[in-house]
């Protein structure tokens, strides 16, 4: 979970509509305590300053590793000022010192134009060809800098990254487990590993909130773009060939919005995203750090089969996204049980986890609870769109509950009981089988590849 911090000095007379320019006005990186600084500004109003904790500096870089840094800190800046250039949406985007090279304005481009595209459909907006950087030169091709064999793992608090953790484990990967913020759900799952632990500081501009209050646009960002940003500097900074993220293949498939087509929650996880960044760190940044999402190849009920089988995380797991609000309720528990995420988590964990042990993890059986009927409709696209969360797909959730609809278990619980009644009979039987067999659509690196397409296939 992201902090921020509480404005300081005289309050910004912030007028959206009146805001003409975004200011990306400097990126800083303090070696001997670890502190990064991102400032921006709108027109010439206050800087509005973002700063990153990197633990265990000073850090001692050499000219190459510098090189590196300096690019990684670009690429950062740039994908990182989504969150403020949001807020008011001004016309011109100005990028101070260093233009950004040709093929960075076009990677960011696309992270503001498809990463924003909920938010840009909520708010009845249109941003296609709206974001506009200046560029400079092509840069030179990025160094080899003989980075040690050791993966920064991302960790959420979720089912998906701890697979992962685990895969990775028992494939023999050294790896540090990695989050950024200060949600103590994710603290506990991070020390629970028994791994290194990796927590990055993170404090947003404390003018941020405050613009909220005065009108500001307000809505999804691609925070896992940024996230990523982040863990590739810190791998540089900490001397580690492999940034790992756990965006399973279902990533990539949006919303269906009549008359507005495909909105993808989930942009900054799938795979159009991934391929562009890692391409653009490889070539740009550093030629032996690789990015990649180790669950690309599954989907999310082959995920959820994955985590079943192993129970150590029962008890401090939760991928309920009320939990990592920055304002706002969280649940009693981990789970609240009410958003799209618990109730996807339950349907997807329900084919491969005995009911007692489900039930016991959430605290209740959202299955025999007629009054969520409508959340999981919408679960599987039946007279509603797929949720703006991270869940999976509509076939999936059709495949989970045709299958639970055939076990005696399952069948006689009101929503399972409902589904085979008054849906099944209307929609195309999916199999539940038929979504378990990893893609060959990847990019995990082919020495862990080796390591870990075994144990996917079984």
């Amino acid at each position: 979970m992201t902090e921020v911090r509480k404005p300081e000095g005289a309050a910004f007379a912030f007028r959206r509509d009146a805001i003409q320019r975004f200011r990306f006005v400097r990126a800083t990186l303090e070696e001997t305590s670890g502190r990064v600084e991102l400032v921006y500004a709108f027109d010439d109003g206050p800087e509005l300053v973002e700063t990153l904790q990197f633990p265990d500096a000073p850090f001692a870089l050499d000219a190459p590793r510098r090189h590196a840094v300096d690019a990684a800190l670009r690429l950062l800046h740039l994908i990182a000022g989504v969150s403020y250039y949001k807020a008011a949406l001004p016309p011109e985007l100005v990028v101070e010192g260093v233009l950004p090279d040709p093929a960075l304005a076009a990677l960011v481009t696309s992270v503001y134009e498809q990463g924003l595209g909920e938010f840009a459909y909520r708010n009845g907006l249109s941003l296609r060809g709206r974001i506009c950087f200046d560029t400079g030169l092509p840069v030179s091709a990025a160094p080899s800098l003989g980075l040690k064999p050791h993966a920064l793992t991302a960790i959420g608090g979720g089912k998906d990254s701890l697979v992962s953790i685990e895969t990775l484990r028992a494939a023999g990967v050294a790896q540090s487990v990695s989050y950024i913020g200060g949600s103590p759900l994710i603290r506990t799952c991070a020390e629970h590993t028994g791994l290194p632990v990796l927590n990055i500081g993170r404090q947003l501009a404390p003018q941020l909130l405050e613009f909220n209050k005065q009108g500001a646009w307000n809505g999804h960002i691609p925070v896992t773009a940024v996230n990523s940003a982040i863990l590739v500097l810190a791998a540089l900074l900490r001397d580690a060939d492999q940034v790992v993220f756990s965006n399973e293949r279902s990533a990539s498939y949006g919303s269906l919005i009549p008359g507005a087509g495909e909105v993808n929650h989930q942009w900054s996880k799938g795979w159009a995203f991934e391929r562009a960044f890692a391409a653009y760190v490889r070539d740009h940044v550093a030629t032996d750090l690789r990015y990649y999402s180790l669950l690309r190849p599954l989907s999310e009920l082959a995920v959820a089969r994955r985590f079943a089988a192993n129970d150590r995380y029962d008890a401090v797991f939760s991928s309920c996204n009320r939990n990592f609000h920055l304002t706002g309720p969280r649940p009693e528990n981990r789970w609240c049980g009410i958003c799209p995420k618990c109730q996807f988590v339950f349907l997807a964990l329900a084919p491969f986890m005995p009911k007692p042990r489900l039930t016991a993890i959430f605290g209740r059986n959202l299955l025999d609870e007629a009054a969520l009927a409508e959340g999981f409709d919408a679960l599987i696209e039946y007279g509603a769109h797929k949720p703006f969360e991270c869940v999976g797909e509509g076939r999936e959730a059709r495949a989970a509950l045709f299958e639970l609809a055939s076990r005696p278990v399952w069948r006689e619980d009101a929503l399972v009981r409902r589904f085979a009644r008054d849906i099944a009979p209307h929609i195309e039987p999916v199999a539940l089988a038929s979504l378990l067999e990893p893609s060959a659509e990847h990019g995990i690196p082919h020495s862990v590849w080796t390591r870990v397409s075994e144990t996917f296939r079984a």
